[in-house]
C-alpha cells in the first residue's frame, strides 16, 4: 500500500473502533444530542433567539457568530466538493448521508471549534467554558455517531480554529 493508502485504511480502523451508533444505551443517546447539538440550523435559531430576547452583551455577539458561520460554511463546502471523501458506511445519519454525501472536512467539527474559539475570544466567561467543553463532545459525536472519519473532524476543528482566530485577528 502506498501511504496515503496506509493513512485513509488507519483512519478507517481508528473511526470504527470509536463508533457506537449501533449500540443502544444512554451513552449512543447522548453522543446523538452531540452529534445533532452542532447543525447549522439549530444554531441560526439560537442566535436569532439570542438576537431578539437576549442580553444586551450578547446581542452584540449574534452578528458576528452568525457570519463568522456563514464563512465557515463556504469554506467547508468548497473543501467538500474538492475533495468528494464519501461519508462512513452507516445507517444512523440519514439526513446528513442524504443533504451531504461528503465528509471532509466536518462542517459540525469546524462550527464546533469555530464558536468555541469566538466565544473564548468575545464571550463572557460562562460562554467560553460551555462552548469549550461542548465543542470536542460534538466533534467526537460525530464520529461515534458514524458520520464522520476522525480525520475528518480534526481537519474541521483545525479548520475552525483557524477561522475563528483570523475573525478575532480581523476584529
Amino acid at each position: 500500500m502506498i501511504p496515503w493508502q496506509e493513512f485513509l485504511a488507519l483512519d478507517a480502523r481508528l473511526s470504527q473502533q470509536l463508533r457506537i451508533a449501533e449500540q443502544p444505551g444512554w451513552l449512543r443517546n447522548l453522543a446523538i444530542f452531540f452529534a445533532h447539538s452542532g447543525d447549522s440550523w439549530f444554531w441560526l435559531l439560537a442566535l436569532i433567539l439570542v438576537w431578539w430576547l437576549g442580553p444586551p452583551a450578547l446581542k452584540t455577539l449574534t452578528p458576528i457568530f452568525a457570519i463568522a458561520i456563514f464563512i465557515a460554511a463556504l469554506v467547508v463546502f468548497a473543501v467538500k466538493f474538492t475533495v468528494r471523501r464519501r461519508r462512513p458506511e452507516g445507517e444512523w445519519g440519514g439526513i446528513y448521508r442524504n443533504t451531504d454525501p461528503h465528509s471532509f472536512p466536518s462542517g459540525h467539527a469546524t462550527r464546533a471549534a469555530l464558536l468555541a474559539v469566538l466565544a473564548i475570544g468575545l464571550g463572557p466567561p460562562w460562554l467560553a467554558i460551555l462552548l469549550g467543553i461542548w465543542a470536542p463532545l460534538v466533534i467526537l459525536a460525530r464520529v461515534v455517531m458514524g458520520v464522520h472519519y476522525l480525520s475528518d473532524v480534526l481537519a474541521g476543528a483545525v479548520l475552525g480554529v483557524i477561522l475563528g482566530l483570523a475573525v478575532l485577528i480581523i476584529l
